[in-house]
């Protein structure tokens, strides 16, 4: 059986390319096809992987500005020729589950969520761009055109695996089609119980607006203007927000911005922070499981992945709104709880290597028998 993976884009290194580098592992023979790359990306997390982009790799400014070629993303992926491979696994938030396959073989799409600014955020995606008015209308045509391929796209995929309930909810809403749920996976080896905590509480990802750190960054601005104790915040992570988030926080030297931080160093923040702080709605949210995985406790929004992973008053606590003032509510509800690293760290590992692949390997042996039946 020959095998190819298809990977919306290589530009950075986030959960989904997380999830591709288990896939890889399982099918080190399968080679990726993907719509452009990062050559550093590539020489650290895949360095022995056969890498085959689109033609966006060769225009101007590809990388830097790959979001200007979004309306070209569509042809790009069709163009993939992948008439020679029985089976194709598409690792997608995006165009990936767009491939054109052959009536032969059999197209597993590992969904991380149908396309965001094209489906369920895309008011805000359109708010929160940098243009004027009339550039914002010309861009929501261009999205209307992207969303029509994109719900015809969805009817190639064969067998679709959601990356948590709130994915198949959406894959259900919006593609009209029904979805396993495999979690995805933490490297759990990695991560670990520090004997002793220090006095902050972390938060990390992509800076972009949606991930909400402001709101993160405006509660610890108020709990540390209304009271003595003075509250640290870490926030590790680079993205096209850092900038207004940095001048939200100028006036509190409590609440520091790391950049982009090693691994190393990544697993070291886990294991000391008081709690980690999830304040935005997420899919499946990997950063929470990581910090669980370390023996800590997660402060997260009572919406989407998180109630999937997070046990209330177990592993961490809820807010319900989006809002400064409801994880200040949450902060000092949590200085009053106890926490079992151990306990916590048990919980995370559910979401092991070992497990997704197991899972994995096994539905897509389970369709591939009921495709080769049905010849």
């Amino acid at each position: 059986m020959k095998v190819a993976i298809i990977h919306d884009h290589l530009a950075q290194m986030g959960g989904a390319e997380k999830v591709l580098q288990v896939l890889q592992e399982m099918y080190p023979e399968a080679p990726i096809y993907t719509l452009l790359y990062d050559k550093e990306n590539i020489k650290k997390n895949f360095p022995n992987s056969d890498i085959r982009p689109s033609i966006i790799q060769k225009l101007p400014g590809s990388l830097r500005h790959y979001k200007w070629y979004m309306p070209f993303m569509p042809m790009a992926i069709e163009f993939c020729d992948l008439r020679d491979f029985d089976l194709i696994i598409s690792s997608a938030s995006a165009f990936a589950k767009g491939v054109i396959t052959s009536p032969d073989s059999l197209h597993v799409c590992y969904c991380h969520t149908p396309t965001r600014y094209l489906w369920s955020d895309t008011h805000q995606y359109v708010n929160e761009l940098k243009y004027n008015k009339y550039f914002k209308k010309i861009i929501s045509l261009i999205l209307n055109y992207v969303r029509m391929w994109d719900r015809l796209a969805a009817d190639r995929v064969d067998v679709f695996v959601a990356n948590s309930k709130t994915v198949q909810k959406r894959i259900k809403k919006y593609y009209k089609r029904d979805s396993e749920i495999i979690y995805p996976n933490i490297e759990d080896d990695v991560f670990y119980i520090s004997e002793k905590q220090e006095d902050y509480f972390l938060t990390g990802c992509r800076l972009v607006p949606y991930k909400r750190n402001d709101i993160a960054i405006e509660a610890f601005k108020k709990l540390n203007q209304d009271s003595d104790k003075k509250y640290k915040l870490k926030i590790f992570g680079d993205g096209i927000d850092k900038e207004r988030l940095e001048e939200l926080a100028k006036d509190d030297k409590n609440i520091e911005f790391l950049g982009r931080v090693s691994n190393d160093e990544r697993n070291r923040l886990y294991s000391k922070c008081s709690a980690f702080i999830n304040p935005q709605r997420e899919d499946f949210g990997i950063t929470m499981v990581e910090a669980m995985a370390s023996g800590r406790p997660v402060i997260a929004l009572n919406q989407g992945g998180a109630t999937e992973t997070v046990v209330e008053g177990e592993t961490g606590i809820f807010f319900n709104e989006e809002s400064a003032d409801s994880i200040i509510h949450a902060i000092k509800r949590f200085d009053t709880a106890s926490w079992h690293p151990e306990k916590i760290r048990e919980h995370a590992l559910r979401f092991s290597k070992a497990n997704f692949t197991r899972e994995l390997k096994a539905l897509i042996n389970k369709e591939w028998e009921k495709h080769k039946g049905g010849d």
